[in-house]
């Protein structure tokens, strides 16, 4: 994936036109209806803030936008995103895996660095990861040419007790859920399996590599794993 989009483009780009990007094609992959609501939501701004944001990315050929319809990217809107995506999760690989930074940590360094990183500092990285496809959080790292794997995985909250998994992907950036997964050892590659359910969303008793925990039912559904294949 290059920077020919810029050529393309009616106007120049910002940071805060690639945030939004980002924040546009996230909310499009996690299935949500992308609104200005939840897009202000979403990025911690007011919805006056968001709305406004929205009409310049339309005028660039960015988004496709009509009040109260909701908000798409465009072909060229998802180019940049996607580009924007991968710079962000390389770098959070790479200051997780090479600097040696606590993966709840690595986010908010990696969105300064993003808006800045050279093409070829992103193909440098990469070289040195070994071409990776997934970031510390497990989520797909998009390719050179913006192709983006399909990650497989179910929610913890939704799997059958006494069955062994593997924890595959954690679906939020949040530093303290980030580190408090930490402190239970909850990483990708993770071996988990749930013992037993509390009715009305109520925590689950889960086992981690041997050691039993109690695990809140919003903070399950947000762990998505597979089931270990034991055939």
């Amino acid at each position: 994936m290059t920077k020919n989009y810029q050529t393309k483009l009616e106007g120049p780009l910002t940071p805060a036109h690639e945030d939004y990007l980002k924040a546009i094609y996230v909310l499009e992959m996690n299935g949500e209806k992308v609104n200005n609501s939840a897009l202000a939501n979403h990025m911690g701004f007011a919805p006056a803030s968001a709305t406004n944001m929205v009409k310049k990315l339309a005028q660039l050929n960015l988004v496709e936008y009509e009040p109260y319809q909701g908000v798409r990217l465009t072909r060229l809107g998802r180019q940049v995103a996607l580009e924007v995506l991968r710079h962000h999760r390389l770098l959070e690989l790479f200051l997780h895996e090479t600097l040696a930074m606590s993966w709840d940590k690595v986010h908010e360094e990696a969105e300064k660095l993003e808006h800045v990183m050279s093409e070829a500092l992103e193909d440098a990285i990469a070289t040195v990861l070994g071409h990776p496809t997934v970031d510390p959080h497990g989520d797909p790292i998009p390719s050179k040419d913006g192709q983006v794997a399909r990650q497989p995985g179910v929610p913890l909250s939704a799997v059958g007790i006494h069955q062994d998994y593997i924890l595959v992907r954690v679906l939020h950036q949040d530093q303290e859920r980030l580190h408090y997964l930490g402190s239970l050892g909850l990483y990708p590659g993770t071996r988990i399996s749930v013992l037993e359910r509390t009715p009305f969303h109520g925590p689950l008793l889960v086992e981690i590599e041997g050691e039993k925990h109690a695990l809140a039912f919003d903070m399950a559904e947000t762990l998505l794993v597979t089931l270990i294949d034991t055939s």
